[in-house]
């Protein structure tokens, strides 16, 4: 493992980008799609920023969720918010291009460069991009991001390439998996310089990640979910011999992560229909249900205003359960019923929170949908758009 700091300048990618995601909305701090917190900064209503992708276009809508532009685009790619509350991360063939999401939304020829990238994730100022190609982790400061020339950046080198993710904590404690293109087994703790704090290889296909309450990260495995608290992993195990954890969502504000779960490894389909609530203080790893015969995918989960799980059903409603309870507290109807997607990839409703309002896709009308989730009521929906939505991003 080797680290080294650089500063890199803006690039231009030479293939075409794909599709992106993003959206700038007046908010306090909201969970992220890849499960970490961040900050948006507040702005103005009309300021606010969707983006969707649709098959060959990214769209960008403003606050009535009106189109306000339409770009064509190949291919599928995935988006993530850069973290400073107006540039989102696009994932093009030569790394995660800069997406500036002002006044007149704009891709910049700002790229960090990454092969094969993977995951993007926000924790504070500090983002964490991951090449799944090399195992590189890259870092920077988000709040230095200016959509022309790319931040200083630090790059962590991995053994070997894999589908991992990263996490920086606020002391610079660097969180990584561990893993080879056949198998991830867990995750290393770096210090500031690179040096390694501690290590732990008992998270099978480690994947999901996250950190709550009192700087502590949370991973989901296979078989459960790893903790890092103050220097050290603790495992906290699910409660069937098989129970997989693949996406977390996580509040500063609340000790438990929230993610989906499956006991069951000869499962097919992407429909899970159970919820894992991972409090990391107790070490209580509780399973809820979703209501018989409802449904939902990783694209369908947040975390509500009082740190609730927030869930986008199959049957078309919002579900909310108390976090540590697992109680279910409420219901409600926004789109028609819908199935499950053959690939993952496929269009299917995605929801994003962002404070108090949920944003729901609904790929089958064309539209999307703005939910005040302290009032389960629809409170703005978009005419028919130029193409059926897939990924929504809110930054």
């Amino acid at each position: 493992m080797t680290t080294t700091k650089k500063t890199l300048r803006a690039a231009v990618p030479a293939a075409l980008f794909a599709s992106a995601a993003l959206a700038l909305t007046g908010c306090a701090t909201d969970p992220a799609a890849d499960g970490t917190e961040r900050t948006a900064t507040p702005t103005a209503a009309g300021a606010t920023r969707i983006t969707l992708t649709h098959d060959g276009g990214l769209l960008v809508l403003d606050g009535d969720l009106r189109v306000v532009s339409d770009d064509a685009i190949d291919g599928f790619t995935r988006v993530n918010p850069a973290g400073d509350g107006r540039h989102v991360l696009v994932t093009v063939p030569d790394g995660f291009r800069v997406l500036d999401t002002a006044t007149d939304p704009a891709l910049t020829d700002a790229v960090f460069p990454a092969d094969t990238g993977g995951h993007a994730v926000v924790h504070g100022d500090r983002t964490a991009l991951f090449a799944d190609g090399t195992g590189d982790v890259t870092t920077f400061d988000n709040t230095e991001l200016d959509g022309d020339d790319l931040p200083e950046t630090s790059t962590t080198r991995s053994a070997a390439a894999h589908h991992g993710v990263a996490i920086e904590l606020e002391d610079g404690t660097l969180l990584t998996t561990v893993g080879t293109e056949e198998r991830r087994s867990g995750v290393r703790a770096l210090d500031a310089d690179g040096e390694e704090l501690a290590r732990s290889e008992a998270c099978p296909d480690v994947h999901g990640e996250g950190a709550v309450s009192g700087e502590v990260a949370v991973f989901g495995c296979t078989d459960g979910a790893l903790v890092y608290d103050d220097g050290s992993f603790e495992k906290i195990d699910a409660p069937t011999e098989y129970g997989r954890t693949g996406n977390l969502f996580t509040t500063p504000t609340s000790p438990v992560a929230v993610g989906d779960y499956n006991d069951d490894p000869d499962s097919e389909g992407y429909l899970l229909d159970q919820i894992a609530l991972i409090d990391a203080a107790s070490g209580k790893y509780t399973v809820a249900d979703m209501p018989e015969g409802v449904g939902f995918t990783f694209r369908d989960l947040g975390r509500g205003p009082g740190d609730e799980a927030v869930v986008l059903g199959s049957d078309g409603a919002l579900h909310t359960f108390d976090e540590t309870t697992g109680e279910r507290l409420d219901s409600f109807p926004v789109i028609d019923a819908w199935e499950g997607p053959a690939e993952w990839q496929d269009a299917h409703p995605a929801l994003e929170v962002a404070g108090d309002v949920a944003y729901v896709t609904d790929p089958a009308e064309q539209r999307v949908h703005a939910v005040d989730l302290t009032t389960g009521k629809v409170v703005a929906s978009s005419d028919e758009l130029p193409g059926v939505p897939n990924e929504i991003a809110v930054a």
